[in-house]
């Protein structure tokens, strides 16, 4: 790196059942914030615009159909360095790109995610949401169920009729099936990868209220790959969406600890 200022490619990669839509306008926030940079939401098979494709039935098959589309659409920019923002299911995905292609990547970022053969299951997803979790599938009201996700899997005290709106509007254009919630769950339930730390540059950040995913499955990560996790003390599982601010923040300042480490490197040499 030579500076906060070069080019660098952003990857965002969302959870469970969710769509580029979800990200509501953090990649504007983000390019805006982060000097230099060019951001990418990619669907998932099964979700956003690619509704119509099934599900795989495991993570490293999403990442695959994830990465391929990455890469494709940032052509463009193939020099510049490529990040990964990714947040529950989206960071299982990243850390199995992380180790299948290491050489691709500059660095991952990874909210709120957890890994098989580190958490036992019942911290990986929390039991106590799960009659939440069937009636939002049983439930017909588009609104209703949008809604309920939201108070979920955020902390946020309340929510704009524009941001239901825009995630009816989102479901309406790409319905997700059941099938594909059953399969992106069986998928995330068996990802036990190789635990060794990754050869890039990992932030890990979580949110101290994540109702969905115990906050102790960051720690088991980070005690893994002795690395200090970052958190946020109020924000829920969609931290971007509860603390856009600060994610970008810290993302941000991550970047620049890089970056003069980079140029501490090059000076010894």
């Amino acid at each position: 790196m030579r500076s906060e200022a070069m080019t660098s490619r952003w990857v965002l990669l969302r959870g469970l059942v969710r769509e580029s839509a979800h990200w509501d306008d953090f990649p504007q926030r983000f390019a805006a914030s982060v000097p230099g940079a060019h951001c990418y939401s990619v669907d998932f098979p099964g979700t956003g615009v690619h509704w119509q494709t099934p599900s795989p039935f495991s993570v490293a098959s999403i990442m695959e159909a994830a990465r391929a589309e990455a890469l494709q659409r940032s052509t463009a920019l193939s020099g510049a360095p490529l990040f990964l923002l990714s947040v529950s299911l989206g960071a299982m995905v990243a850390i199995e790109w992380v180790r299948r292609h290491p050489a691709e990547l500059a660095g991952v970022v990874l909210i709120n995610t957890s890994v098989g053969g580190l958490s036992p299951l019942h911290q990986r997803l929390n039991w106590r949401v799960l009659p939440d979790m069937l009636r939002m599938a049983l439930e017909r009201d588009v609104a209703r169920r949008e809604e309920q996700i939201l108070k979920l899997t955020s902390n946020a005290a309340s929510f704009s009729p524009e941001q239901i709106a825009a995630r009816v509007d989102a479901y309406r254009r790409h319905p997700v099936s059941g099938r594909t919630l059953l399969r992106q769950l069986w998928a995330a339930s068996r990802f036990r990868p190789r635990l060794e730390k990754p050869p890039v540059p990992v932030l890990l950040l979580g949110g101290q209220g994540d109702r969905m995913v115990s906050p102790g499955c960051t720690d088991a990560l980070a005690r893994a790959w002795q690395l200090e996790p970052l958190r946020h003390p109020t924000a829920g599982h969609d931290l971007p969406l509860d603390a856009p601010e600060w994610t970008i923040e810290v993302a941000r300042e991550w970047m620049r600890g890089l970056a003069r480490e980079a140029r501490s490197v090059t000076n010894a040499v």
